[in-house]
Formats: C-alpha cells, sequence, structure tokens
C-alpha cells in the first residue's frame, strides 16, 4: 500500500472520530447551557409570582372565594408560558403546561427537577410559599421539547459533518501526501535503477527542499560509498590472497627444491661422511630458516596491506624503539647497538606496524652493515623535526652504492650472500607509505657505511583519528606477485 494511501485511510478514519468526539463535547454544552437558560427563565418566574401566590394562599385561608378567583387568575396570567401548580392547605390551584395530575411529584422542598409524564419530560422548580395566616407549595414547570428539539439538531449536524469529513479528509489527505511524497518517489526510481555491480553511477547531490527525502538520499550516498569501499577491500583482500599464493609458490619453489635434493642425498647415501652429512645438514637448517622467514614476511606484508583505520591510535615511538633495541641486542649480543631517543614522542600509527619498521632496519643493519671484521655497531636515533619525526639507523658496513638506493626497497631484492627473504626492506617502505611518510638511505654521518632515514608526520599526515583516510591503493604484497624476483645488487661499493 501507498504511503499517500495509508496517510488518506488513516486521516479519513482518525477525523470523522474527532469530529464526533468535538461533537459530544460541543452537545453537552449546549445541553447545559439550554438548560441553565430554562432554569434562569423558572426563577425570574417564580420571582414574579411570588407576591400572587402569597396573596392567593391568604384569600384561600381567609375563605373569600372571589378574591381567590382573582387572584388566581392573575396568578396564572403573570406566569406567561410556564405551567404552575400552588398547593395549599385543603386546596390546590393548576393552570398552564404541566404534568398529568396523577405524576407523583418528587419529595422535594426547593430546588430544580427533572419530571417525566407519559413519554415526555418537564423541567420543574420547587419554591415554599409562606404568608401569615398559611402556607403553600408553588411549582412552575417548563417543557424541554424545545431544548430536546435543539439538542437534537445539533447532534444531527456533527453526525452529518462526521460522514462528510471521512471521505473528504481522506481525500485532501491523499493529494497532500502524494504532493508531499512525490520527491521520495523521484528518489526511490534513482535509486532503483543503481545497480554497484554493473555500473559506478550515484545518487546526484541535489535538494528537494524536503529534508527527511534529503537526509534519506544522503543516507542512501553513504550506504552506496561504504558498499563502494568494501567491495574494493573485499577485491583487495582476494588480490592480496592470490598474490600471496602466487609469490609463496614462485619463492618457496627454490628452498624447497634444495632441500628435497638435500634430503635425497641423505637417503641415497647412509654412510655419508660426518663432514659432509653436516654440511648438508647445515644446508637444510637454513633452507628451513630461510622458509620460515619468507613466510613471516609475506604475512607481514598481507597483514599491512588490509590494515583497516580503526587499528591506528596515539604510539610512544621512543618506548617502541627502545623495545625493538632491547630485543635486537638480546638476538645479537655481540653486536655494539645504541639508541638516541628523546621521551614522550608520539606519533599516530599502526603499532605492529611501526614495530615492523624498527624490526627490520635493525635487522638489515646487523645482516649488512658489520664492519671488515664482522664487527656489528649500529646507532639508533629518535628525533622531533618540524613536520613530524625522524628515525634513522646508521651503521659501519660496506654502505649501498647510490645507483641502488632506489632500488633495495623493491620486493625479493637481496644481496648475491644474502641469505634473507628480499623483503625486509620492503616491509620498512611499506610502513613508512602506510604512515604517510617516506624512508630513503644515504651514507653514513662520518662517511662509513649507510644511513636509512624515516621520516613520519607526527599526526599521522591525516590519519583516521585526524580525519584523514588511509592511502586508498595498498597493493605491497599484490605487486610482489609481479615484481622482479631474486634479483640481487652488489652490496660491496665498487
Amino acid at each position: 500500500m501507498r504511503l499517500s494511501t495509508r496517510i488518506a485511510l488513516a486521516v479519513g478514519c482518525t477525523v470523522p472520530l474527532l469530529v464526533l468526539a468535538a461533537g459530544g463535547l460541543l452537545l453537552g454544552l449546549v445541553a447545559r447551557d439550554l438548560h441553565r437558560a430554562e432554569d434562569r427563565h423558572l426563577q425570574q418566574r417564580a420571582v414574579a409570582l411570588g407576591p400572587e401566590a402569597r396573596a392567593l394562599l391568604r384569600a384561600s385561608a381567609n375563605g373569600r372565594p372571589k378574591a381567590a378567583d382573582t387572584r388566581e387568575r392573575r396568578l396564572f396570567s403573570t406566569a406567561l408560558d410556564v405551567g404552575v401548580r400552588l398547593v395549599g392547605p385543603g386546596a390546590a390551584f393548576r393552570g398552564g403546561p404541566q404534568p398529568d395530575p396523577s405524576v407523583t411529584l418528587p419529595e422535594k422542598s426547593a430546588g430544580f427537577v427533572t419530571v417525566r409524564s407519559g413519554g415526555r419530560s418537564w423541567r420543574a422548580l420547587v419554591r415554599q410559599i409562606r404568608t401569615p395566616g398559611a402556607s403553600g407549595t408553588l411549582w412552575l414547570f417548563a417543557p424541554d421539547s424545545v431544548d430536546r428539539a435543539q439538542v437534537r439538531l445539533v447532534r444531527n449536524r456533527v453526525i452529518l459533518s462526521a460522514v462528510l469529513a471521512a471521505p473528504l479528509s481522506g481525500l485532501l489527505a491523499w493529494g497532500l501526501a502524494a504532493g508531499a511524497s512525490a520527491p521520495l518517489a523521484r528518489l526511490t526510481r534513482r535509486t532503483a535503477g543503481l545497480d554497484p555491480r554493473t555500473s559506478t553511477a550515484r545518487l546526484p547531490e541535489e535538494r528537494t527542499g524536503v529534508r527527511e527525502v534529503d537526509e534519506l538520499a544522503a543516507t542512501l550516498r553513504t550506504v552506496l560509498a561504504r558498499y563502494d569501499e568494501q567491495a574494493a577491500r573485499t577485491g583487495q583482500a582476494l588480490d592480496t590472497a592470490r598474490s600471496f599464493s602466487s609469490a609463496a609458490a614462485h619463492e618457496l619453489r627454490t628452498p624447497l627444491m634444495s632441500m628435497g635434493t638435500n634430503l635425497d642425498i641423505l637417503t641415497a647415501h647412509p654412510g655419508l661422511p660426518a663432514a659432509e652429512r653436516a654440511e648438508v645438514l647445515a644446508d637444510l637448517h637454513r633452507e628451513h630458516a630461510r622458509l620460515l622467514g619468507l613466510l613471516e614476511m609475506l604475512r607481514d606484508l598481507g597483514r599491512a596491506d588490509l590494515v583497516e583505520a580503526d587499528a591506528f591510535r596515539p604510539v610512544d615511538l621512543s618506548d617502541l624503539a627502545d623495545a625493538a633495541v632491547a630485543e635486537a641486542r638480546r638476538r645479537s649480543p655481540d653486536a655494539d647497538i645504541t639508541l638516541d631517543a628523546a621521551p614522550g614522542l608520539t606519533v599516530h600509527g599502526w603499532e605492529p606496524g611501526l614495530r615492523l619498521l624498527l624490526d627490520n632496519l635493525l635487522g638489515n643493519a646487523l645482516a649488512h652493515g658489520r664492519d671488515a671484521a664482522g664487527r656489528a655497531r649500529v646507532r639508533v636515533g629518535v628525533t622531533g623535526a618540524e613536520d613530524g619525526l625522524l628515525v634513522t639507523v646508521d651503521d659501519q658496513g660496506p654502505g649501498v652504492p647510490p645507483d641502488a638506493r632506489a632500488r633495495i626497497f623493491d620486493r625479493f631484492r637481496r644481496g648475491p650472500d644474502s641469505a634473507g627473504s628480499g623483503l625486509g626492506l620492503t616491509l620498512v617502505a611499506q610502513q613508512a607509505a602506510l604512515h604517510r611518510g617516506s624512508v630513503t638511505v644515504t651514507d653514513g654521518p662520518d662517511g662509513t657505511g649507510a644511513r636509512f632515514t624515516v621520516r613520519l608526520p607526527a599526526d599521522g599526515g591525516g590519519l583516521p583519528a585526524e580525519g584523514g583516510a588511509l592511502p586508498a591503493r595498498r597493493d605491497w604484497l599484490i605487486g610482489a606477485a609481479g615484481a622482479n624476483r631474486s634479483q640481487s645488487f652488489p652490496k660491496d661499493r665498487p
């Protein structure tokens, strides 16, 4: 059922009820006013008839029939349009319209009463008349037929108004509702033509002048925008899953084949010399560690590609760097790792991602930043800057050639002797981009080794808590599927 029809039916049923309720109230007020007017009329007649009634009672009590007749005529002529009944000791006088004498009058000494006789009703006023020689009761009667006729007329008109109000109010309400709901009907037609699966067309932002319709249109636009965003994120998640499978299958093939070859050697040559057997087992351990590292890196890339905006929180970067350095010292007790971080440096970001960034920068420095004697000296700094925060990691290794600095953050880039996955620095670049920052590599501060510098905006660069949004496209793992794999560059300077 259409909204305009529902409104018409509701109004068509409600208005007659309201008319009847108002008519009932009006009918009661009219009846009360008519009774009051009739009572006032009876009171006025009673005041005028009082002297005549007293004179009639005295004449009757004194035995003067002629005087009594004269007083009786004067009593009835003064009564005009009301009925009079005067009851005294041993005599009763009646005149004008009144109930039949056989009707028993109520036992009332004074005031107004209603008397019914022969299907008619009378309004009566009772007054006690007292004189020095006699006393009696004066009754004044007025038929209420006129009042009842007027009340009946009002009732009939109320009923007629209610009967006419039902269709008229329903039609009027239907017309008004149809006109008021026209913008809603247009919105319905426009929305019905939208198919998010096949078209990118959306509702235009135009005002109709009807607040509820404009709010509904805005809500629909918001819902469609969320649908688009969720569909994009779902597609990205599927791409990420496919890319993870493709990258894992490609990168795991070589170490798995190597492990298979070593296992075949151990199986085919049970009497293999101890030295050769130890070498094969060591190779198996290396390949196993490489597989675990690669899977963990791929998992971390996928997590960052799919992280949601509500995961971002204020993060104390100084405390996070301190925890990362402590973990690196535990893993490499022979390394000299120092931290220079001012307390209370906060960034708005994803804490697990920032920890990955620090861990991989430290891991890269420990793996490739050792000097010629094999010693590792790493300096980590967390400082504030005008446009945000700086994280620096310095090592004493051979450094990175200038022509390779732009490529070391590519996926699966490994040095010729690297046992890593080639994704550590890719994770660093991914997290820097995710936090609206950047990462660069230069020579060390004293011209020796390499310095990795990460710039992060202190407020997250307009990330969710500051009213912004995450990068629209995050495809570090997706890109990994099509990137050059297992490529290397010389870590040693030429």
